[in-house]
């Protein structure tokens, strides 16, 4: 798969303090299947979804504290231009670009209104070998309580287009690099509990996502929306037992008429 255009997802990878538990939870519920953990890059280790690497868990560093929390990356030419970039835009740096070996070079990052994110300038490692298939990531969305900065940042930092979705129940926008959408934006409202910080959701495609629930919830996994028909498919929001937030969705399953979008003002 050839490496993606700036700004496009191409990565998704999780810190789990209990490395066995995250993998059999996510086997289970996503039919992952894992490599051997690398101990010279801190216990990386990569999902496979039909043999294709789709995601990767990892154990924390020494120190390392919080919650578990998915990390979508956005594929970058110059990690280093993308972080200068960062900064002029509001945004804080969290980690500078490294380079990981030959795989390539990353970043991590907070956007203003307090979602974190990653940048991954591609080697050997360009990203998702598969996405929008069973098991595979599909969709993003950046969910926070700051709209207008969160919007600024994004298309100022990616050069994204955004259009606004025509729904007056919810403030939501979509992100596209050219002609595609590669992300969503959801003004996060008085249903979120105040402790829930910003964050990117991330959904993985499933062939049945009552099925996926059901395992989730029978595994510890906490249901937190849904299941729900979408002319984008069924889905369902959820937290695993160590705390991370993902969505899971079956995209063959639509109901609905699409909704219309109208230019970002």
């Amino acid at each position: 798969m050839a490496v993606r255009p700036e700004g496009t997802p191409c990565w998704a990878d999780a810190v789990f303090p209990d490395l066995q538990a995250a993998k059999e939870f996510y086997g289970e519920v996503l039919g992952w299947t894992f490599g051997e953990t690398a101990p010279e890059f801190g216990g990386y280790t990569q999902a496979y979804a039909d043999g294709k690497a789709v995601a990767a868990v990892v154990p924390p560093m020494p120190g390392q504290e919080g919650h578990s929390q998915w990390c979508l990356y956005f594929a970058s030419p110059d990690a280093a231009a993308t972080a200068g970039r960062i900064r002029e835009h509001g945004g804080e740096v969290l980690m500078e670009p490294m380079r990981v070996g030959d795989f390539g070079t990353m970043c991590l990052a907070r956007e203003p209104s307090g979602a974190v994110f990653g940048v991954w300038q591609a080697g050997s490692h360009e990203g998702f070998e598969a996405t929008a298939v069973p098991g595979a990531y599909c969709w993003a969305e950046v969910f926070t309580r700051e709209p207008g900065k969160a919007d600024a940042f994004f298309t100022g930092v990616f050069g994204y287009t955004s259009k606004r979705l025509e729904d007056d129940a919810i403030d939501f926008r979509i992100f596209n690099v050219g002609d595609e959408t590669v992300l969503g934006r959801m003004t996060m409202t008085e249903d979120f509990p105040p402790e829930v910080p910003p964050y990117i959701n991330v959904y993985f495609a499933v062939a049945d996502c009552d099925e996926a629930v059901a395992a989730a919830t029978g595994r510890g996994g906490e249901l937190r929306f849904g299941p729900m028909d979408s002319p984008f498919g069924r889905f369902a929001a959820l937290s695993d037992p160590q705390g991370a937030n993902f969505s899971v969705i079956d995209l063959t399953t639509t109901r609905g008429e699409m909704p219309g979008t109208t230019d970002a003002s």
